[in-house]
């Protein structure tokens, strides 16, 4: 039988312990399971919860800091220094698995020796609200060539996983080593794809693997301004992997030019879309443009989004509201949006 060992690291989230440690221990029939519990110096009674449920089951471990160290330290010190099962997971306290979740994704990882880490489908739930329903019967599972899947995190700009959904092999977590204190909003990609440089990568499908608490306390970035910086983060992560990873990546040019085209293009079309919403007085465009600029230096201006801002500048942002219906998105073929653009101007506004 696998064994699997689950971190949970917690700050403040002592009412979600019980339901989260539920998760884990009891509707995982089929691995070995041990659960370690980090609480991170919580002001509340998070610490005592902890402590309580260990008392009650013997699989449970509480490990309690003096002084808050951080969510990146916390994790890193269970999936380094405690971790010793065949695999890992990394469960926030505020999340959940599906029934099951362990269970497939450790016969997948039994199965391939050569992928390093599992996951599947999230489903992100509303605090307060039900539990969505969740597929528990997987249809089979699929592995990717890893330099596959990193190569299209490259060109998409952005991860696949939301994190309570994966489960990797203990020893390659050890040799990769863990999250990057540089990295505090986008070590989650970063590992994702490190992981990836050095192993294949299994996918669970047809059932669900986690639940993803939404609540009003999740560390996310949802600020127009946080959003700018969930852009820098990812920019920092992808450089991160090419330098950690460059000697196994002999394309690292062109998965660079890749990352950065994806990411320009984000950033102007955030800012051409807060012209279309009336929101330029709030979003930070001149901010998103320069990072365009730092993304893609030699080529930014070139992009179909930089063009529809442009045009969007000249209307200006009191006008563009009322015209958002009948803009066409910037990545449409430029035939389109050259059919747009003559409509506006035979209107003569």
């Amino acid at each position: 039988m696998s064994t699997v060992s689950v971190v949970i690291p917690c700050y403040k989230y002592g009412h979600f312990l019980a339901d989260c440690v539920k998760s884990v221990l009891d509707e995982q029939e089929g691995v070995d399971v041990r659960v370690l519990i980090i609480d991170d110096a919580s002001p509340d009674d998070s610490a005592d919860v902890a402590r309580a449920l260990a008392a009650a089951d013997p699989r449970i471990e509480v490990r309690v800091h003096e002084r808050n160290q951080g969510h990146i330290a916390t994790y890193n010190e269970g999936l380094l220094e405690w971790a010793d099962g065949d695999y890992v997971a990394l469960l926030s306290a505020d999340d959940r698995l599906v029934p099951g979740a362990l269970v497939r994704a450790a016969a997948l990882l039994d199965a391939h020796p050569e992928a390093g880490f599992a996951y599947g489908r999230p489903l992100r739930f509303q605090h307060g609200g039900p539990l969505p329903a969740a597929r528990t019967r997987s249809t089979g599972s699929v592995v990717y060539p890893g330099r596959w899947w990193l190569d299209r995190r490259f060109r998409e700009g952005t991860g696949c996983i939301t994190s309570p959904e994966v489960v990797v092999r203990t020893s390659l977590q050890r040799k990769v080593g863990g999250y990057d204190p540089e990295l505090p909003h986008a070590g989650d990609i970063e590992m994702w794809m490190r992981l990836a440089a050095h192993a294949d990568v299994g996918y669970v499908q047809g059932a669900d693997q986690a639940f993803y608490r939404v609540h009003g306390d999740n560390m996310s970035t949802t600020d127009f301004g946080g959003q700018l910086d969930d852009l820098r983060q990812r920019l920092v992560a992808f450089d991160s992997v090419l330098v950690k990873c460059g000697d196994l990546l002999p394309e690292s040019d062109r998965l660079a030019r890749a990352a950065r085209t994806r990411l320009a293009r984000y950033a102007l079309r955030r800012a051409y879309r807060a012209y279309d919403r009336g929101r330029t007085a709030v979003v930070p465009v001149g901010e998103l443009v320069e990072f365009a600029a730092e993304c893609l230096p030699d080529g930014y201006t070139s992009l179909a989004e930089y063009r529809a801002l442009r045009r969007r500048r000249r209307i200006g942002p009191r006008v563009m509201p009322f015209l958002q219906p009948l803009v066409l998105s910037a990545v449409a073929d430029r035939g389109r949006e050259w059919l747009w653009w003559r409509s506006w101007k035979r209107r003569g506004i």
